[in-house]
């Protein structure tokens, strides 16, 4: 009989050659289907110069075999921290389902054409609303940035809101991906895929909950 990929990955004697993207993708299937909003939301980590880790909810808009994409603006917090610290982990918690999976490694920058192709999928105003928004920096109150968000808008008029080039995105570039499941009494199960190496073959290990 046939089974899912998460039945093989929970089962000790059929893990060989599993994929961890794949699995990945039949979680997030199911996450689409179950979770009432944002299935795509995570946990992003990254750390400052000195170490000190910080963390947010973001949104996770491209995924392929290269890894995991966010778009942020590049002067943020975590703008900084990425150019000078390029590593990260996070974390996708599906409530609905009790599973969550977590990723670290090191990112990269997605290239110029990525960043163009996400960022015209946008609503026109997402999109002005990144190129005026000074992300994580002291704001007055609320209607000012309300004023320079009209200002932008009625100088552009009905012509195209161009991607800024503070506007780009990372790619995550996982080399290690945990699949967790919730088990009764806290018995959970656990699955860790590890890498040395990106593009590395990955082996996999069952945790202790």
């Amino acid at each position: 009989m046939l089974q899912t990929l998460t039945e093989r990955l929970f089962d000790d004697t059929d893990r060989t050659d599993l994929d961890p993207f794949a699995i990945f993708e039949e979680w997030f299937a199911m996450a689409q289907d179950s979770e009432p909003n944002d299935p795509h939301a995570m946990a992003l980590a990254t750390a400052d110069t000195s170490g000190l880790p910080d963390v947010r909810m973001v949104l996770l808009n491209r995924r392929d075999a290269r890894g995991f994409c966010f778009f942020t603006n590049f002067e943020s917090a975590k703008g900084n921290q990425l150019q000078a610290n390029p590593q990260a982990a996070m974390v996708m918690h599906w409530k609905s389902l009790r599973r969550q999976v977590r990723m670290r490694g090191p990112v990269e920058q997605v290239t110029e054409t990525e960043a163009d192709e996400y960022f015209a999928t946008r609503s026109r105003g997402s999109r002005i609303a990144s190129a005026t928004s000074k992300q994580s920096r002291p704001l007055a109150n609320r209607q000012q940035m309300m004023d320079e968000v009209a200002a932008l808008a009625a100088m552009i008029g009905d012509g195209e809101m161009n991607r800024p080039p503070h506007w780009s995105g990372y790619r995550l570039i996982p080399t290690a991906i945990e699949f967790w499941k919730d088990g009764e009494y806290r018995l959970h199960d656990r699955v860790r895929f590890a890498r040395d190496l990106p593009g590395a073959a990955w082996t996999s290990t069952r945790l202790y909950p």
